[in-house]
């Protein structure tokens, strides 16, 4: 990667600038890509190309550095950072990442970016008022890639336990993935629906009651942990679901869980609080207690409008009188 594919894409990259020559580049330096991002745009940062460079993962996490080395890993935080500290403008996936970016480089982020809510969502949120029946089954949403295991094999557990005290739960999936080989999944209460797109889905979203999110329990691989933030999050949110978060307080779901109280935490591992937690996940009008904080939040950090807007500015710098 770093002998031969670096040196031909960063050829690459250079004939394509040359042919085009674009008012503006927005780089989102990942993992190999940050070595020919950074030979070749760092360069032209402060010439007459505008740079926007967006950070979605830092190339530490996930424990690369076993794999790849960690001359390599430290080389590519260095590059990306740079980048950063260099752009025009900046932004990042979220707001610990920001911090963290912000400490390390000087730089002053532009905003969390992720994805957001658009003035139809913030009207289905604001003008919801029918309450679920309570007599139906409490139906658990999961959307994407299962990538904390254990963590899922307990939430599993679990719910198994909180249905024998009978509470009458379903667990249903959207995802490319299959899991219906996994030992923790059970036939009778857990339902795979395959992938959907966002229009599609939608709207089976929001017959749920609830939206679960996982991360690691560890804080091993904290620089994953930490800074990464699920996209599923804003997803429910845009269905106006309640969130079940599971996972490390210093992760940046929990702090946005513990500033957003949008839902339900699971800070540790331990099934006996199963009888707890079984009266609160079914309420019947947990959807609706929160939706205050799942407003609050979106408007906050994930107002489609507002985004684009900050983006624009980014994109369209004053030009010299």
């Amino acid at each position: 990667m770093r002998a031969l594919w670096a040196p031909y894409a960063a050829h690459s990259l250079t004939n394509f600038l040359q042919r085009v020559s674009p008012d503006c580049v927005w780089a989102i330096p990942h993992d190999w890509s940050i070595l020919p991002l950074h030979q070749v745009l760092l360069q032209k940062a402060h010439g007459s190309l505008h740079l926007h460079t967006t950070i979605q993962d830092f190339p530490d996490a996930h424990f690369h550095a076993a794999q790849w080395g960690y001359e390599t890993v430290s080389t590519l935080v260095r590059q990306q950072e740079a980048l950063y500290a260099n752009a025009n403008s900046a932004d990042a996936t979220s707001l610990p990442m920001l911090a963290c970016l912000r400490d390390r480089t000087g730089k002053e982020g532009v905003q969390m970016l992720h994805a957001g809510l658009e003035p139809d969502d913030f009207h289905f949120l604001e003008t919801q008022t029918a309450v679920p029946p309570s007599r139906g089954p409490i139906s658990i949403a999961y959307a994407g890639t299962i990538l904390v295991e254990p963590e899922f094999s307990f939430f599993a557990q679990l719910l198994e336990k909180i249905r024998a005290l009978g509470v009458d739960l379903r667990l249903e999936f959207w995802s490319t993935h299959s899991y219906s080989a996994r030992p923790w999944f059970r036939t009778e209460w857990m339902t795979e629906h395959g992938h959907l797109s966002e229009a599609d889905l939608l709207p089976r979203l929001r017959q749920c009651s609830w939206g679960f999110i996982p991360m690691s329990f560890s804080d091993r691989d904290a620089r994953y942990n930490r800074y990464s933030f699920p996209t599923k999050f804003i997803t429910y949110l845009t269905a106006g679901l309640p969130i079940l978060s599971l996972g490390h307080p210093e992760s940046s779901l929990m702090k946005m869980t513990t500033a957003y109280r949008v839902g339900l935490q699971f800070l540790k591992a331990d099934l006996s609080e199963a009888p707890s937690w079984a009266a609160q996940i079914a309420l019947a009008e947990s959807r609706f207690h929160y939706v205050p904080e799942i407003i609050r939040c979106a408007r906050t950090h994930f107002d489609a409008r507002k985004m684009r807007a900050a983006l624009w500015r980014c994109f369209t710098p004053p030009r010299p009188s």
